[in-house]
């Protein structure tokens, strides 16, 4: 399993479409063990991704050059740069004009997902990047995508090709 986790999102053909590795996790129990999938942002789930991606802890994020990601990869980066909520932010009006200033005591990031799945003290307990994206849409007061969602894939994907080169730091721990 080592460097696994440093490969998502990639392109699943068994889904003709772009899988981050909770899905792959989940492709895999349906296909290989015929099990049912676990539900998203479940414990379980969550603690199998943790155990994959701390297999390629310190290992550089190395996302496929594949273009059949190429797309998802561009609707993510749409979506990076998209105002939308009631405050009218975009994922860079933070993560990209603000990085390394403080939002209600917190140092704001440069959003890379280095970590993921991550421990964070204001959940108490571990959760994926699309927990973080969602509560980021919400702080904006923008509508969030169900769990599982392309846009949030989409969003790992673009996220994950600016982190290309990064060391893979899961579990990580957040405020």
């Amino acid at each position: 399993m080592r460097g696994v986790a440093a490969r998502y999102p990639s392109f699943s053909t068994a889904r003709n479409a772009p899988i981050d590795l909770q899905g792959q996790i989940n492709l895999c129990r349906e296909t290989r063990q015929k099990a049912p999938p676990l539900p998203l942002e479940s414990s379980e789930l969550l603690a199998l991704a943790a155990y994959v991606s701390i297999q390629s802890r310190g290992i550089p994020i190395t996302q496929p050059d594949d273009v059949r990601l190429e797309p998802s990869r561009r609707q993510g980066e749409a979506l990076y740069y998209l105002r939308q909520g009631q405050l009218n932010f975009s994922c860079a009006n933070c993560h990209d004009d603000h990085a390394g200033q403080r939002l209600a005591g917190s140092l704001i990031p440069q959003g890379h997902p280095t970590g993921y799945p991550l421990y964070r003290l204001e959940w108490q307990r571990i959760g994926s990047l699309q927990r973080r994206l969602r509560g980021c849409l919400i702080g904006i007061r923008a509508e969030p995508y169900a769990y599982g969602a392309e846009e949030y894939i989409a969003l790992e994907l673009f996220l994950m090709s600016r982190a290309r080169g990064m060391a893979i730091e899961t579990p990580a721990i957040r405020p």
